[in-house]
Formats: structure tokens, sequence, C-alpha cells
């Protein structure tokens, strides 16, 4: 019986690597067919530089922004680069994109990256096979990537941290709980959400002047899919007691916060800060349903993507760190963003 389960097992592994092997391979033929097609319409050969990116969500606004910005900067460095997967007919994983840009031998990949140990190897393999690897926004500090673009999470959580404190001023909250909520991936594994909280944690412990007692919580979200991340901050809305404030780390985390707000009827009860100034988001704080929300340089952060592989180019190495811009956005400066100004820095 055992035996009979043994093969089972092997039966089964060895079907789901010929799997993994048909769809890489599949994905190769159509990229290949995509790459000769982009020749005939942009005579992509007169680049000198072929490079890719890669995200988990191709769709989005922010990555979207960072991938203008580094097609714009490549361009101006001679090199073209691509968001792979967008032009493909199948959703492929970003672990499946990293093979496919491998096998096709790009110049240069950025890939929103984690710490696990799959994209470690893939990078590792990219790197060995003379392809350099940026990680972006998320890195992976035991691969061999030549390059991190990203923001300072520590900055960032120690802005978060001067907000809250300023609520808790601004609504006279000096001898109360104030109950703090930070909303956490559940599958990311970014090391950047723990430096973000050490952030939050040190301004409000370094910078509180009153007697309230400020309690700092982690609710895990399902970040599966998008349909995942909504149920679980829905989950919080029904919930009979909500934080005072809910502090988000990402782009959809903000919007499933304040449209739940809206659909719960919460506006006014809830203090919401946000991530990234999707027009949704800036829309939100000029409503008051939203207070603050950080602004990432997202052209800035592609800039940085291409000038890292230049640099290796040029050099044989470059800088192991950019850092994009970080700036805030909450009712005192939102009608700049409103009208497409630049905002300033609080």
């Amino acid at each position: 019986m055992c035996e009979k389960k043994g093969k089972r097992t092997i039966w089964f592994r060895n079907l789901m690597i010929l799997i993994s092997m048909a769809v890489v391979g599949a994905g190769m033929l159509l990229f290949s067919a995509y790459r000769r097609s982009l020749r005939e319409v942009t005579d992509a050969d007169a680049y000198d530089k072929y490079y890719v990116m890669i995200t988990n969500d191709r769709k989005s606004a922010f990555w979207q922004s960072v991938y203008h910005g580094a097609y714009e900067r490549g361009l101006e460095e001679n090199a073209y680069v691509d968001l792979l997967g967008e032009n493909l007919s199948e959703d492929y994983s970003r672990e499946d994109l990293m093979r496919i840009a491998i096998s096709s031998g790009v110049d240069g990949i950025f890939v929103e990256s984690d710490e696990s140990e799959a994209l470690t190897e893939l990078i590792d393999d990219a790197e060995d096979k003379g392809i350099p690897v940026v990680t972006l926004y998320g890195d992976n500090t035991h691969s061999k990537r030549c390059s991190f673009v990203g923001v300072g999470s520590y900055n960032l959580g120690r802005k978060y941290g001067h907000q809250v404190l300023k609520i808790a001023e601004e609504n006279g909250w000096t001898d109360r709980e104030i109950q703090v909520a930070v909303l956490v991936n559940a599958y990311t594994m970014d090391a950047g959400q723990n430096i973000i909280s050490s952030g939050i944690q040190d301004a409000i412990e370094q910078e509180k002047t009153g007697d309230a007692d400020i309690v700092l919580s982690y609710i895990t979200v399902d970040d599966t899919n998008a349909f995942s991340v909504e149920e679980s901050i829905r989950d919080i809305f029904m919930e009979e007691t909500l934080p005072d404030i809910i502090i988000c780390l990402n782009e959809l985390n903000t919007t499933c916060v304040y449209q739940a707000a809206v659909d719960y009827n919460r506006v006014g009860q809830i203090f919401i800060f946000g991530y990234y100034d999707s027009d949704t988001i800036i829309h939100a704080i000029d409503r008051d349903v939203v207070n603050a929300t950080i602004s990432i340089d997202t052209a800035q952060m592609g800039y940085y993507c291409v000038d890292a592989l230049t640099e290796y180019y040029l050099f044989g190495n470059t800088s192991q760190y950019f850092t994009a811009d970080i700036a805030l956005i909450d009712k005192s400066n939102v009608a700049k963003y409103l009208k497409g100004g630049d905002g300033d820095e609080n």
C-alpha cells in the first residue's frame, strides 16, 4: 500500500514539474513572438539594452507609474524597458515571468521582490547567467541582486508615527487609550513591513508628550488576491469596536479601507492613514474620509532602476541602495495634488 502511495506521489510530482515546464515553455514562445512584433513596431533592435520589469500587480496605478518612469528614463539611456506580462495572454506568476525573462536572455531585470527562497534562487540564477537584477520596492537581501530600489522604510514609519501623535493632540486624547491598528500582509515576505512598524513605534515612544496610552496592534490581511484583501478589511469593519486609527502600508489596502468606511457608514468614526497618491486616495482625502497618505515618487523609482543598470554596465558595479523621495499629503495640501501641482512635504 505504502509502495503504491509512494509511486503516486512521485508520479504527481513529476506531472507538476512537466506542467510547470510547459507553462514556462509556452510563455517563452509567446514572449518571443511578442518581442518579434515589438521590433517591427518600435524598431527595438535600435536600442542598446532590453530590460524587463516584473511585478505582482501590473495594473495598479502605483506600478504603472513606476514603469512609465523606468520606460522614459530608458529611452534617455537608449534602453527599452518592457513591463513583462502586460501583453501576454496568460496571467503568469512573478516567478514564472522571472523564468521566462532569464530563458529569453534579457539584458536586465527589475523585479518587485521579497525574501522568499524561490525569488532568491531565481535572482541568483539570473545573475549567474550574466543578467543583472535590481530588486524593486521589496528587497531580497540574501540574493546576488546588484541593487535595491525602494523607500526609506524607517523614515516612512516615523511619518506615520508623527501623524498618530498629531491626531491624538488635535482631538484632545491626552488621558485615554488610543487603539492604532497597522495592516500587514500575511503572505508578503518583506522585512520592510517590520522596519516601518519599528519607525512608527519609535516615533510614538520618543515624541509622545501627553499621558495618552497609545496601543499599537497589527491586523493581518490575507493578500492572496484583491478579493481576499477586501474580505479581510471588511471583517475589521464588521467588528463592534473599531480601532481609533488604521494605518495602511500599500495602495490596495488603503483603497479597500476607504471603501469599507463609506459602505459601513463609519466615516468620521475612524482615522485612516493611507499609502500612495492615486486619484481615488487623493479624492478620499479631499472628502475627509482618508486623513493623510504618503506619496511615493514612483517616477523616481523607475528612473533609479535604469540608472542602477546603466552604472552596472558602465563600471561593473552599482550603488547597493537607491531610495525614492516620500511626502505627506493631507487636507492642508491636497488641493495642490488635485490640481496636478506638487505638494509640499510636511
